[in-house]
């Protein structure tokens, strides 16, 4: 990290999750916070809506805690994995990926997805788990389209993370790019919903059908 930056990054050789990991010792208040875990095998992975991410060898699998009352104050808690899935995207970009994010919170390159991340509250914490594809990836995904080494992109994200940019700023480029997800669907509790004719709203939640969905995760 930078001289004079606050978040401690924690590295294990494996763990069953990253997330998982974390939210225990937050809970047991056995870490400093703000702090980082990266793992180089994840074996237990959290995908959305519980649904586990694959683990393969070479990946980036990595999750970070910080107090809620550090995040930007324009910022709704519900649209957080959408300010944080932002920034990666915007150092991979300045590494000249091609990455795109689609709503809300998964990581893709052309119309294949290569990572996503999950957000959790914790006490006044919140926990921020994201797992990328650099070398590996299971049948339907794809890989990131440009090789970088695992600690100098933490690093780049992480010095982001610390400059505290509005979600004002965030979401003005987000917004520019969210045409790129209404060729997808998401989900809503059980829901399958199309997002062909949904509208993105300036706190990050979409309108669709009438109904106002955040993104919970």
């Amino acid at each position: 990290m930078e001289k004079g930056s606050l978040l401690k990054i924690h590295f294990l050789e494996s763990v069953d999750s990253t997330q998982t990991y974390l939210k225990e010792r937050v809970r047991l208040r056995n870490i400093e916070i703000p702090a980082a875990v990266v793992a180089e095998l994840q074996t237990q992975g959290i995908g959305s809506r519980g649904n586990s991410w694959s683990g393969l060898k070479g990946n980036l699998f990595f999750s970070f805690v910080l107090p809620i009352a550090s995040l930007p104050k324009d910022i709704k808690l519900e649209s957080s994995s959408i300010y944080f899935s932002f920034l990666l995207k915007e150092v991979l970009a300045e590494l000249s990926s091609d990455v795109w994010l689609k709503w809300p919170n998964d990581f893709y390159l052309k119309e294949k997805k290569i990572g996503g991340a999950i957000t959790h509250v914790v006490g006044q914490n919140i926990i921020c788990g994201i797992g990328l594809n650099l070398k590996q990836a299971p049948q339907g995904f794809d890989i990131l389209d440009i090789s970088i080494e695992k600690k100098n992109l933490l690093e780049k994200y992480f010095n982001k993370i610390e400059k505290n940019i509005s979600w004002k700023q965030v979401f003005s480029k987000y917004e520019l790019e969210f045409c790129k997800s209404k060729n997808f669907f998401t989900h809503n509790e059980d829901d399958v919903i199309s997002l062909k004719e949904a509208t993105l709203q300036s706190d990050g939640s979409i309108i669709s059908d009438g109904e106002r969905i955040f993104s919970i995760r």
